[in-house]
């Protein structure tokens, strides 16, 4: 490791290649949640403007916005609550370099419309908390509870969050698990977001989804599409996406 790595770390922490064909780096901990294949996933499934602005809400370390600038111009803000990884973002950032276009911001997504503004958005990725508040472990570290327990955000909160920060025709990618397909998609429609595009993920040809992405358009007309299935690993258990 550089000296210069090193000087942006803190105890506890590590840097980590984000992918072998990107040459992005993370700056990650065992202490809090790391990224995992969904939000990979969801940065590919997200066809971004190539300008304008992007929000992506609940982003951890930073993982999705490094990611996206692969395939956009666009200015992005990196939304988190939590003063930890909201810290360890920006330092990611930094790391690689992006600051001129990738800008963290530590906030409550749920305040953030009224901060940002109205329709200030054309695009928004989220990867959210996946559980109601109240099913788990509530023993478990306090970062974890954050990134999978709706603790400080419900989903119909992100919504319509997504709803208010969204101009008409901008678009949110959502990535979830599919048992909440349903409640996601009616508060999609309470809040005026159209789901558009659907695409479940299984672990191989002989497992349930255990993923779902979403693509939902503010305002748009109904008219929704299921696109092939995403397969993580091939019939020799080898790892394909």
């Amino acid at each position: 490791m550089s000296q210069e790595s090193q000087h942006i770390l803190v105890p506890g922490e590590r840097i980590d290649d984000l992918l072998m064909d990107t040459g992005f780096r993370i700056i990650q901990s065992r202490e809090v949640f790391s990224f995992s294949l969904d939000a990979v996933l969801l940065s590919r499934f997200a066809s971004v403007p190539r300008q304008g602005r992007i929000a992506d809400l609940c982003t951890g370390n930073g993982v999705i916005p490094i990611l996206l600038t692969a395939k956009t111009n666009a200015r992005i803000d990196a939304v988190e609550i939590q003063p930890r990884l909201a810290d360890m973002a920006r330092r990611s950032v930094e790391l690689n370099g992006l600051q001129g276009q990738i800008h963290v911001v530590e906030q409550d997504l749920r305040q953030y419309p009224a901060v940002a503004g109205n329709g200030a958005y054309d695009a928004i990725t989220v990867n959210p908390p996946y559980m109601p508040v109240t099913s788990g472990d509530k023993n478990e570290n306090q970062h974890y509870a954050i990134a999978r327990h709706e603790i400080h955000c419900s989903l119909e909160e992100l919504v319509q969050a997504c709803s208010r920060l969204l101009r008409p025709g901008g678009k949110l990618f959502m990535v979830h698990r599919p048992s909440r397909m349903l409640d996601i998609v009616e508060t999609m429609r309470k809040w005026r977001l159209e789901p558009k595009r659907i695409q479940f993920v299984h672990p191989n040809a002989r497992s349930e989804a255990n993923m779902i992405l979403i693509e939902a358009s503010r305002d748009g007309k109904p008219d929704i599409r299921l696109l092939p299935p995403i397969m993580v690993y091939n019939d020799e258990g080898v790892q394909i996406v």
